[in-house]
């Protein structure tokens, strides 16, 4: 009985393989109910990992030393795979060609490689017979090997290369030695992300050049007082705070920023 009812169910199975082959299967529902299954598992299986580490040791602690805002040593670098990119920052790294290296060249190459199914309607195949595909194709996979391996073994320099410019800061604008500490600690702790000193820095959101901000005479109260809470200084200012960077480091920055006057 048991070997008659197994093989209805082989005969019932082969006949299904059949009719698939012939008519093929739907989308709906058989593709999305399966992709609607994985899809759940793949959920279900982060959200358990969560859970476990959470909740557990086993994955490791739920984090290591807490971040220190006040660094100024550390550099934030990509995930391997973004290293070509981060590499292409360091050959497109004056300000005017930043978009270029990271827009422009990526977006021309994938408008190009999306558009080679349209320009090349050929319908050989081997590869001795198309040496410009495999000439493409191997330049660029090698150059991503390049970009990639560049940016794995690149060393730091932005820091030491800002920090160079302070003896010129200090000439041009005669500052005292004891302005000294505070325009390397201005030099390497990000402020030039934003702002500018000498033609040196970002420009961003709006915030202001300090080459003769001590030429407003504010103070060094007033300094230290902005550098700890910008907003509570001047409304809506959307500088982040640096009061984690101490009372000591904030009165060698502020001593700078009234003894930068403008160039002598």
């Amino acid at each position: 009985m048991a070997s008659r009812a197994l093989e209805e169910r082989r005969a019932a199975f082969q006949r299904y393989k059949e009719d698939v082959k012939r008519d093929g299967k739907p989308f709906y529902p058989y593709a999305m109910f399966h992709d609607t299954v994985m899809s759940l598992v793949v959920v279900g299986v982060i959200v358990g990992l969560a859970v476990v580490w959470h909740y557990t040791s086993i994955l490791g602690p739920p984090y290591a030393d807490k971040a220190d805002p006040g660094t100024t040593s550390f550099v934030p670098r990509p995930d391997w795979y973004f290293y070509f990119l981060f590499y292409l920052l360091r050959i497109f790294k004056w300000p005017n060609t930043v978009v270029l290296g990271t827009v422009g060249i990526p977006t021309i190459l994938l408008l190009l490689l999306l558009a080679i199914p349209f320009i090349d309607v050929r319908r050989e195949r081997r590869l001795l017979r198309r040496p410009v595909a495999i000439a493409a194709a191997v330049l660029v996979a090698v150059s991503m090997g390049v970009l990639t391996y560049k940016g794995a073994t690149a060393k730091e320099a932005l820091g030491a290369e800002l920090k160079a410019a302070v003896p010129g800061w200090v000439k041009k604008e005669k500052l005292p030695p004891n302005a000294v500490p505070g325009a390397n600690l201005f030099a390497t702790s990000g402020c030039l992300n934003c702002h500018t000193y000498l033609g040196t820095g970002g420009s961003q959101l709006g915030a202001p050049d300090l080459t003769s901000e001590g030429s407003k005479n504010k103070g060094i109260t007033f300094q230290i007082q902005h550098l700890k809470c910008p907003s509570c200084v001047n409304k809506g200012s959307p500088m982040p705070s640096f009061a984690d960077f101490g009372d000591a480091n904030l009165r060698k920055i502020a001593i700078f920023l009234e003894a930068s006057k403008g160039p002598k």
